[in-house]
């Protein structure tokens, strides 16, 4: 198995298949071990209540796999988890990015100026250089690895400048994720559509 990039739209299935994707794996030779990488953070009771439901339906469908908790720095996360016998998954892109670039708590984006918001962008594409070099270095070893990721950029054009700069950007992060992985799978009603399988 070798890297892939799962893409879909607010409930279209995507983490359930990068789920099923880790069972299999489990199942498939004794001594494999299945790690996810969750980048959501709990910074509000909604988020809470939806971290904690995730949490225990993973638990229910995917016992054996473990999960840890890594908001920003993916890809120190893969490397330290990363081997030819641990499936790792990340769920998902677009939080993590989230967590880049846009500021949580209380502050108004549209009250930042241009140069907080340059810092902000700035290290968020040093974290995606790094993220990218993560995944082909773990394509390259033949480890397995799955990342997850919505796809937004099919709608109307946002308002407001902030919004419009983050879909460009997770627009380019897919992009890129999807160059250095080998298979990447569209979901859609919990169908999956192969956009891409260099694997074979």
């Amino acid at each position: 198995m070798s890297a892939e990039l799962i893409l879909g739209g607010q409930k279209s299935g995507k983490s359930r298949r990068a789920e099923l994707l880790a069972r299999d794996w489990l199942a498939g030779a004794p001594g494999r071990e299945a790690v996810l990488i969750a980048t959501g953070q709990a910074l509000d009771d909604e988020m809470r209540t939806r971290i904690s439901r995730h949490r225990a339906d993973r638990s229910a469908r995917v016992p054996d796999l473990r999960t840890v908790e890594e908001p920003l720095y993916l890809a120190e996360s893969i490397a330290a988890h990363h081997d030819e016998r641990t499936l790792v998954v990340v769920d998902c892109l677009t939080l993590w990015l989230t967590n880049w670039v846009m500021p949580a708590g209380d502050v108004d984006a549209g009250d930042l100026d241009e140069a907080w918001l340059s810092r902000i962008h700035s290290a968020a594409g040093a974290a995606i250089d790094a993220l990218e070099a993560a995944v082909r270095s773990a394509g390259a070893s033949g480890a397995p690895l799955v990342l997850v990721g919505n796809e937004i950029g099919l709608g109307v054009i946002p308002l407001g400048r902030e919004v419009r700069r983050f879909v460009d950007a997770l627009g380019g992060l897919n992009q890129r994720m999807a160059s250095a992985c080998a298979r990447v799978t569209l979901m859609a009603a919990g169908l999956p559509l192969t956009l891409k399988d260099s694997s074979r």
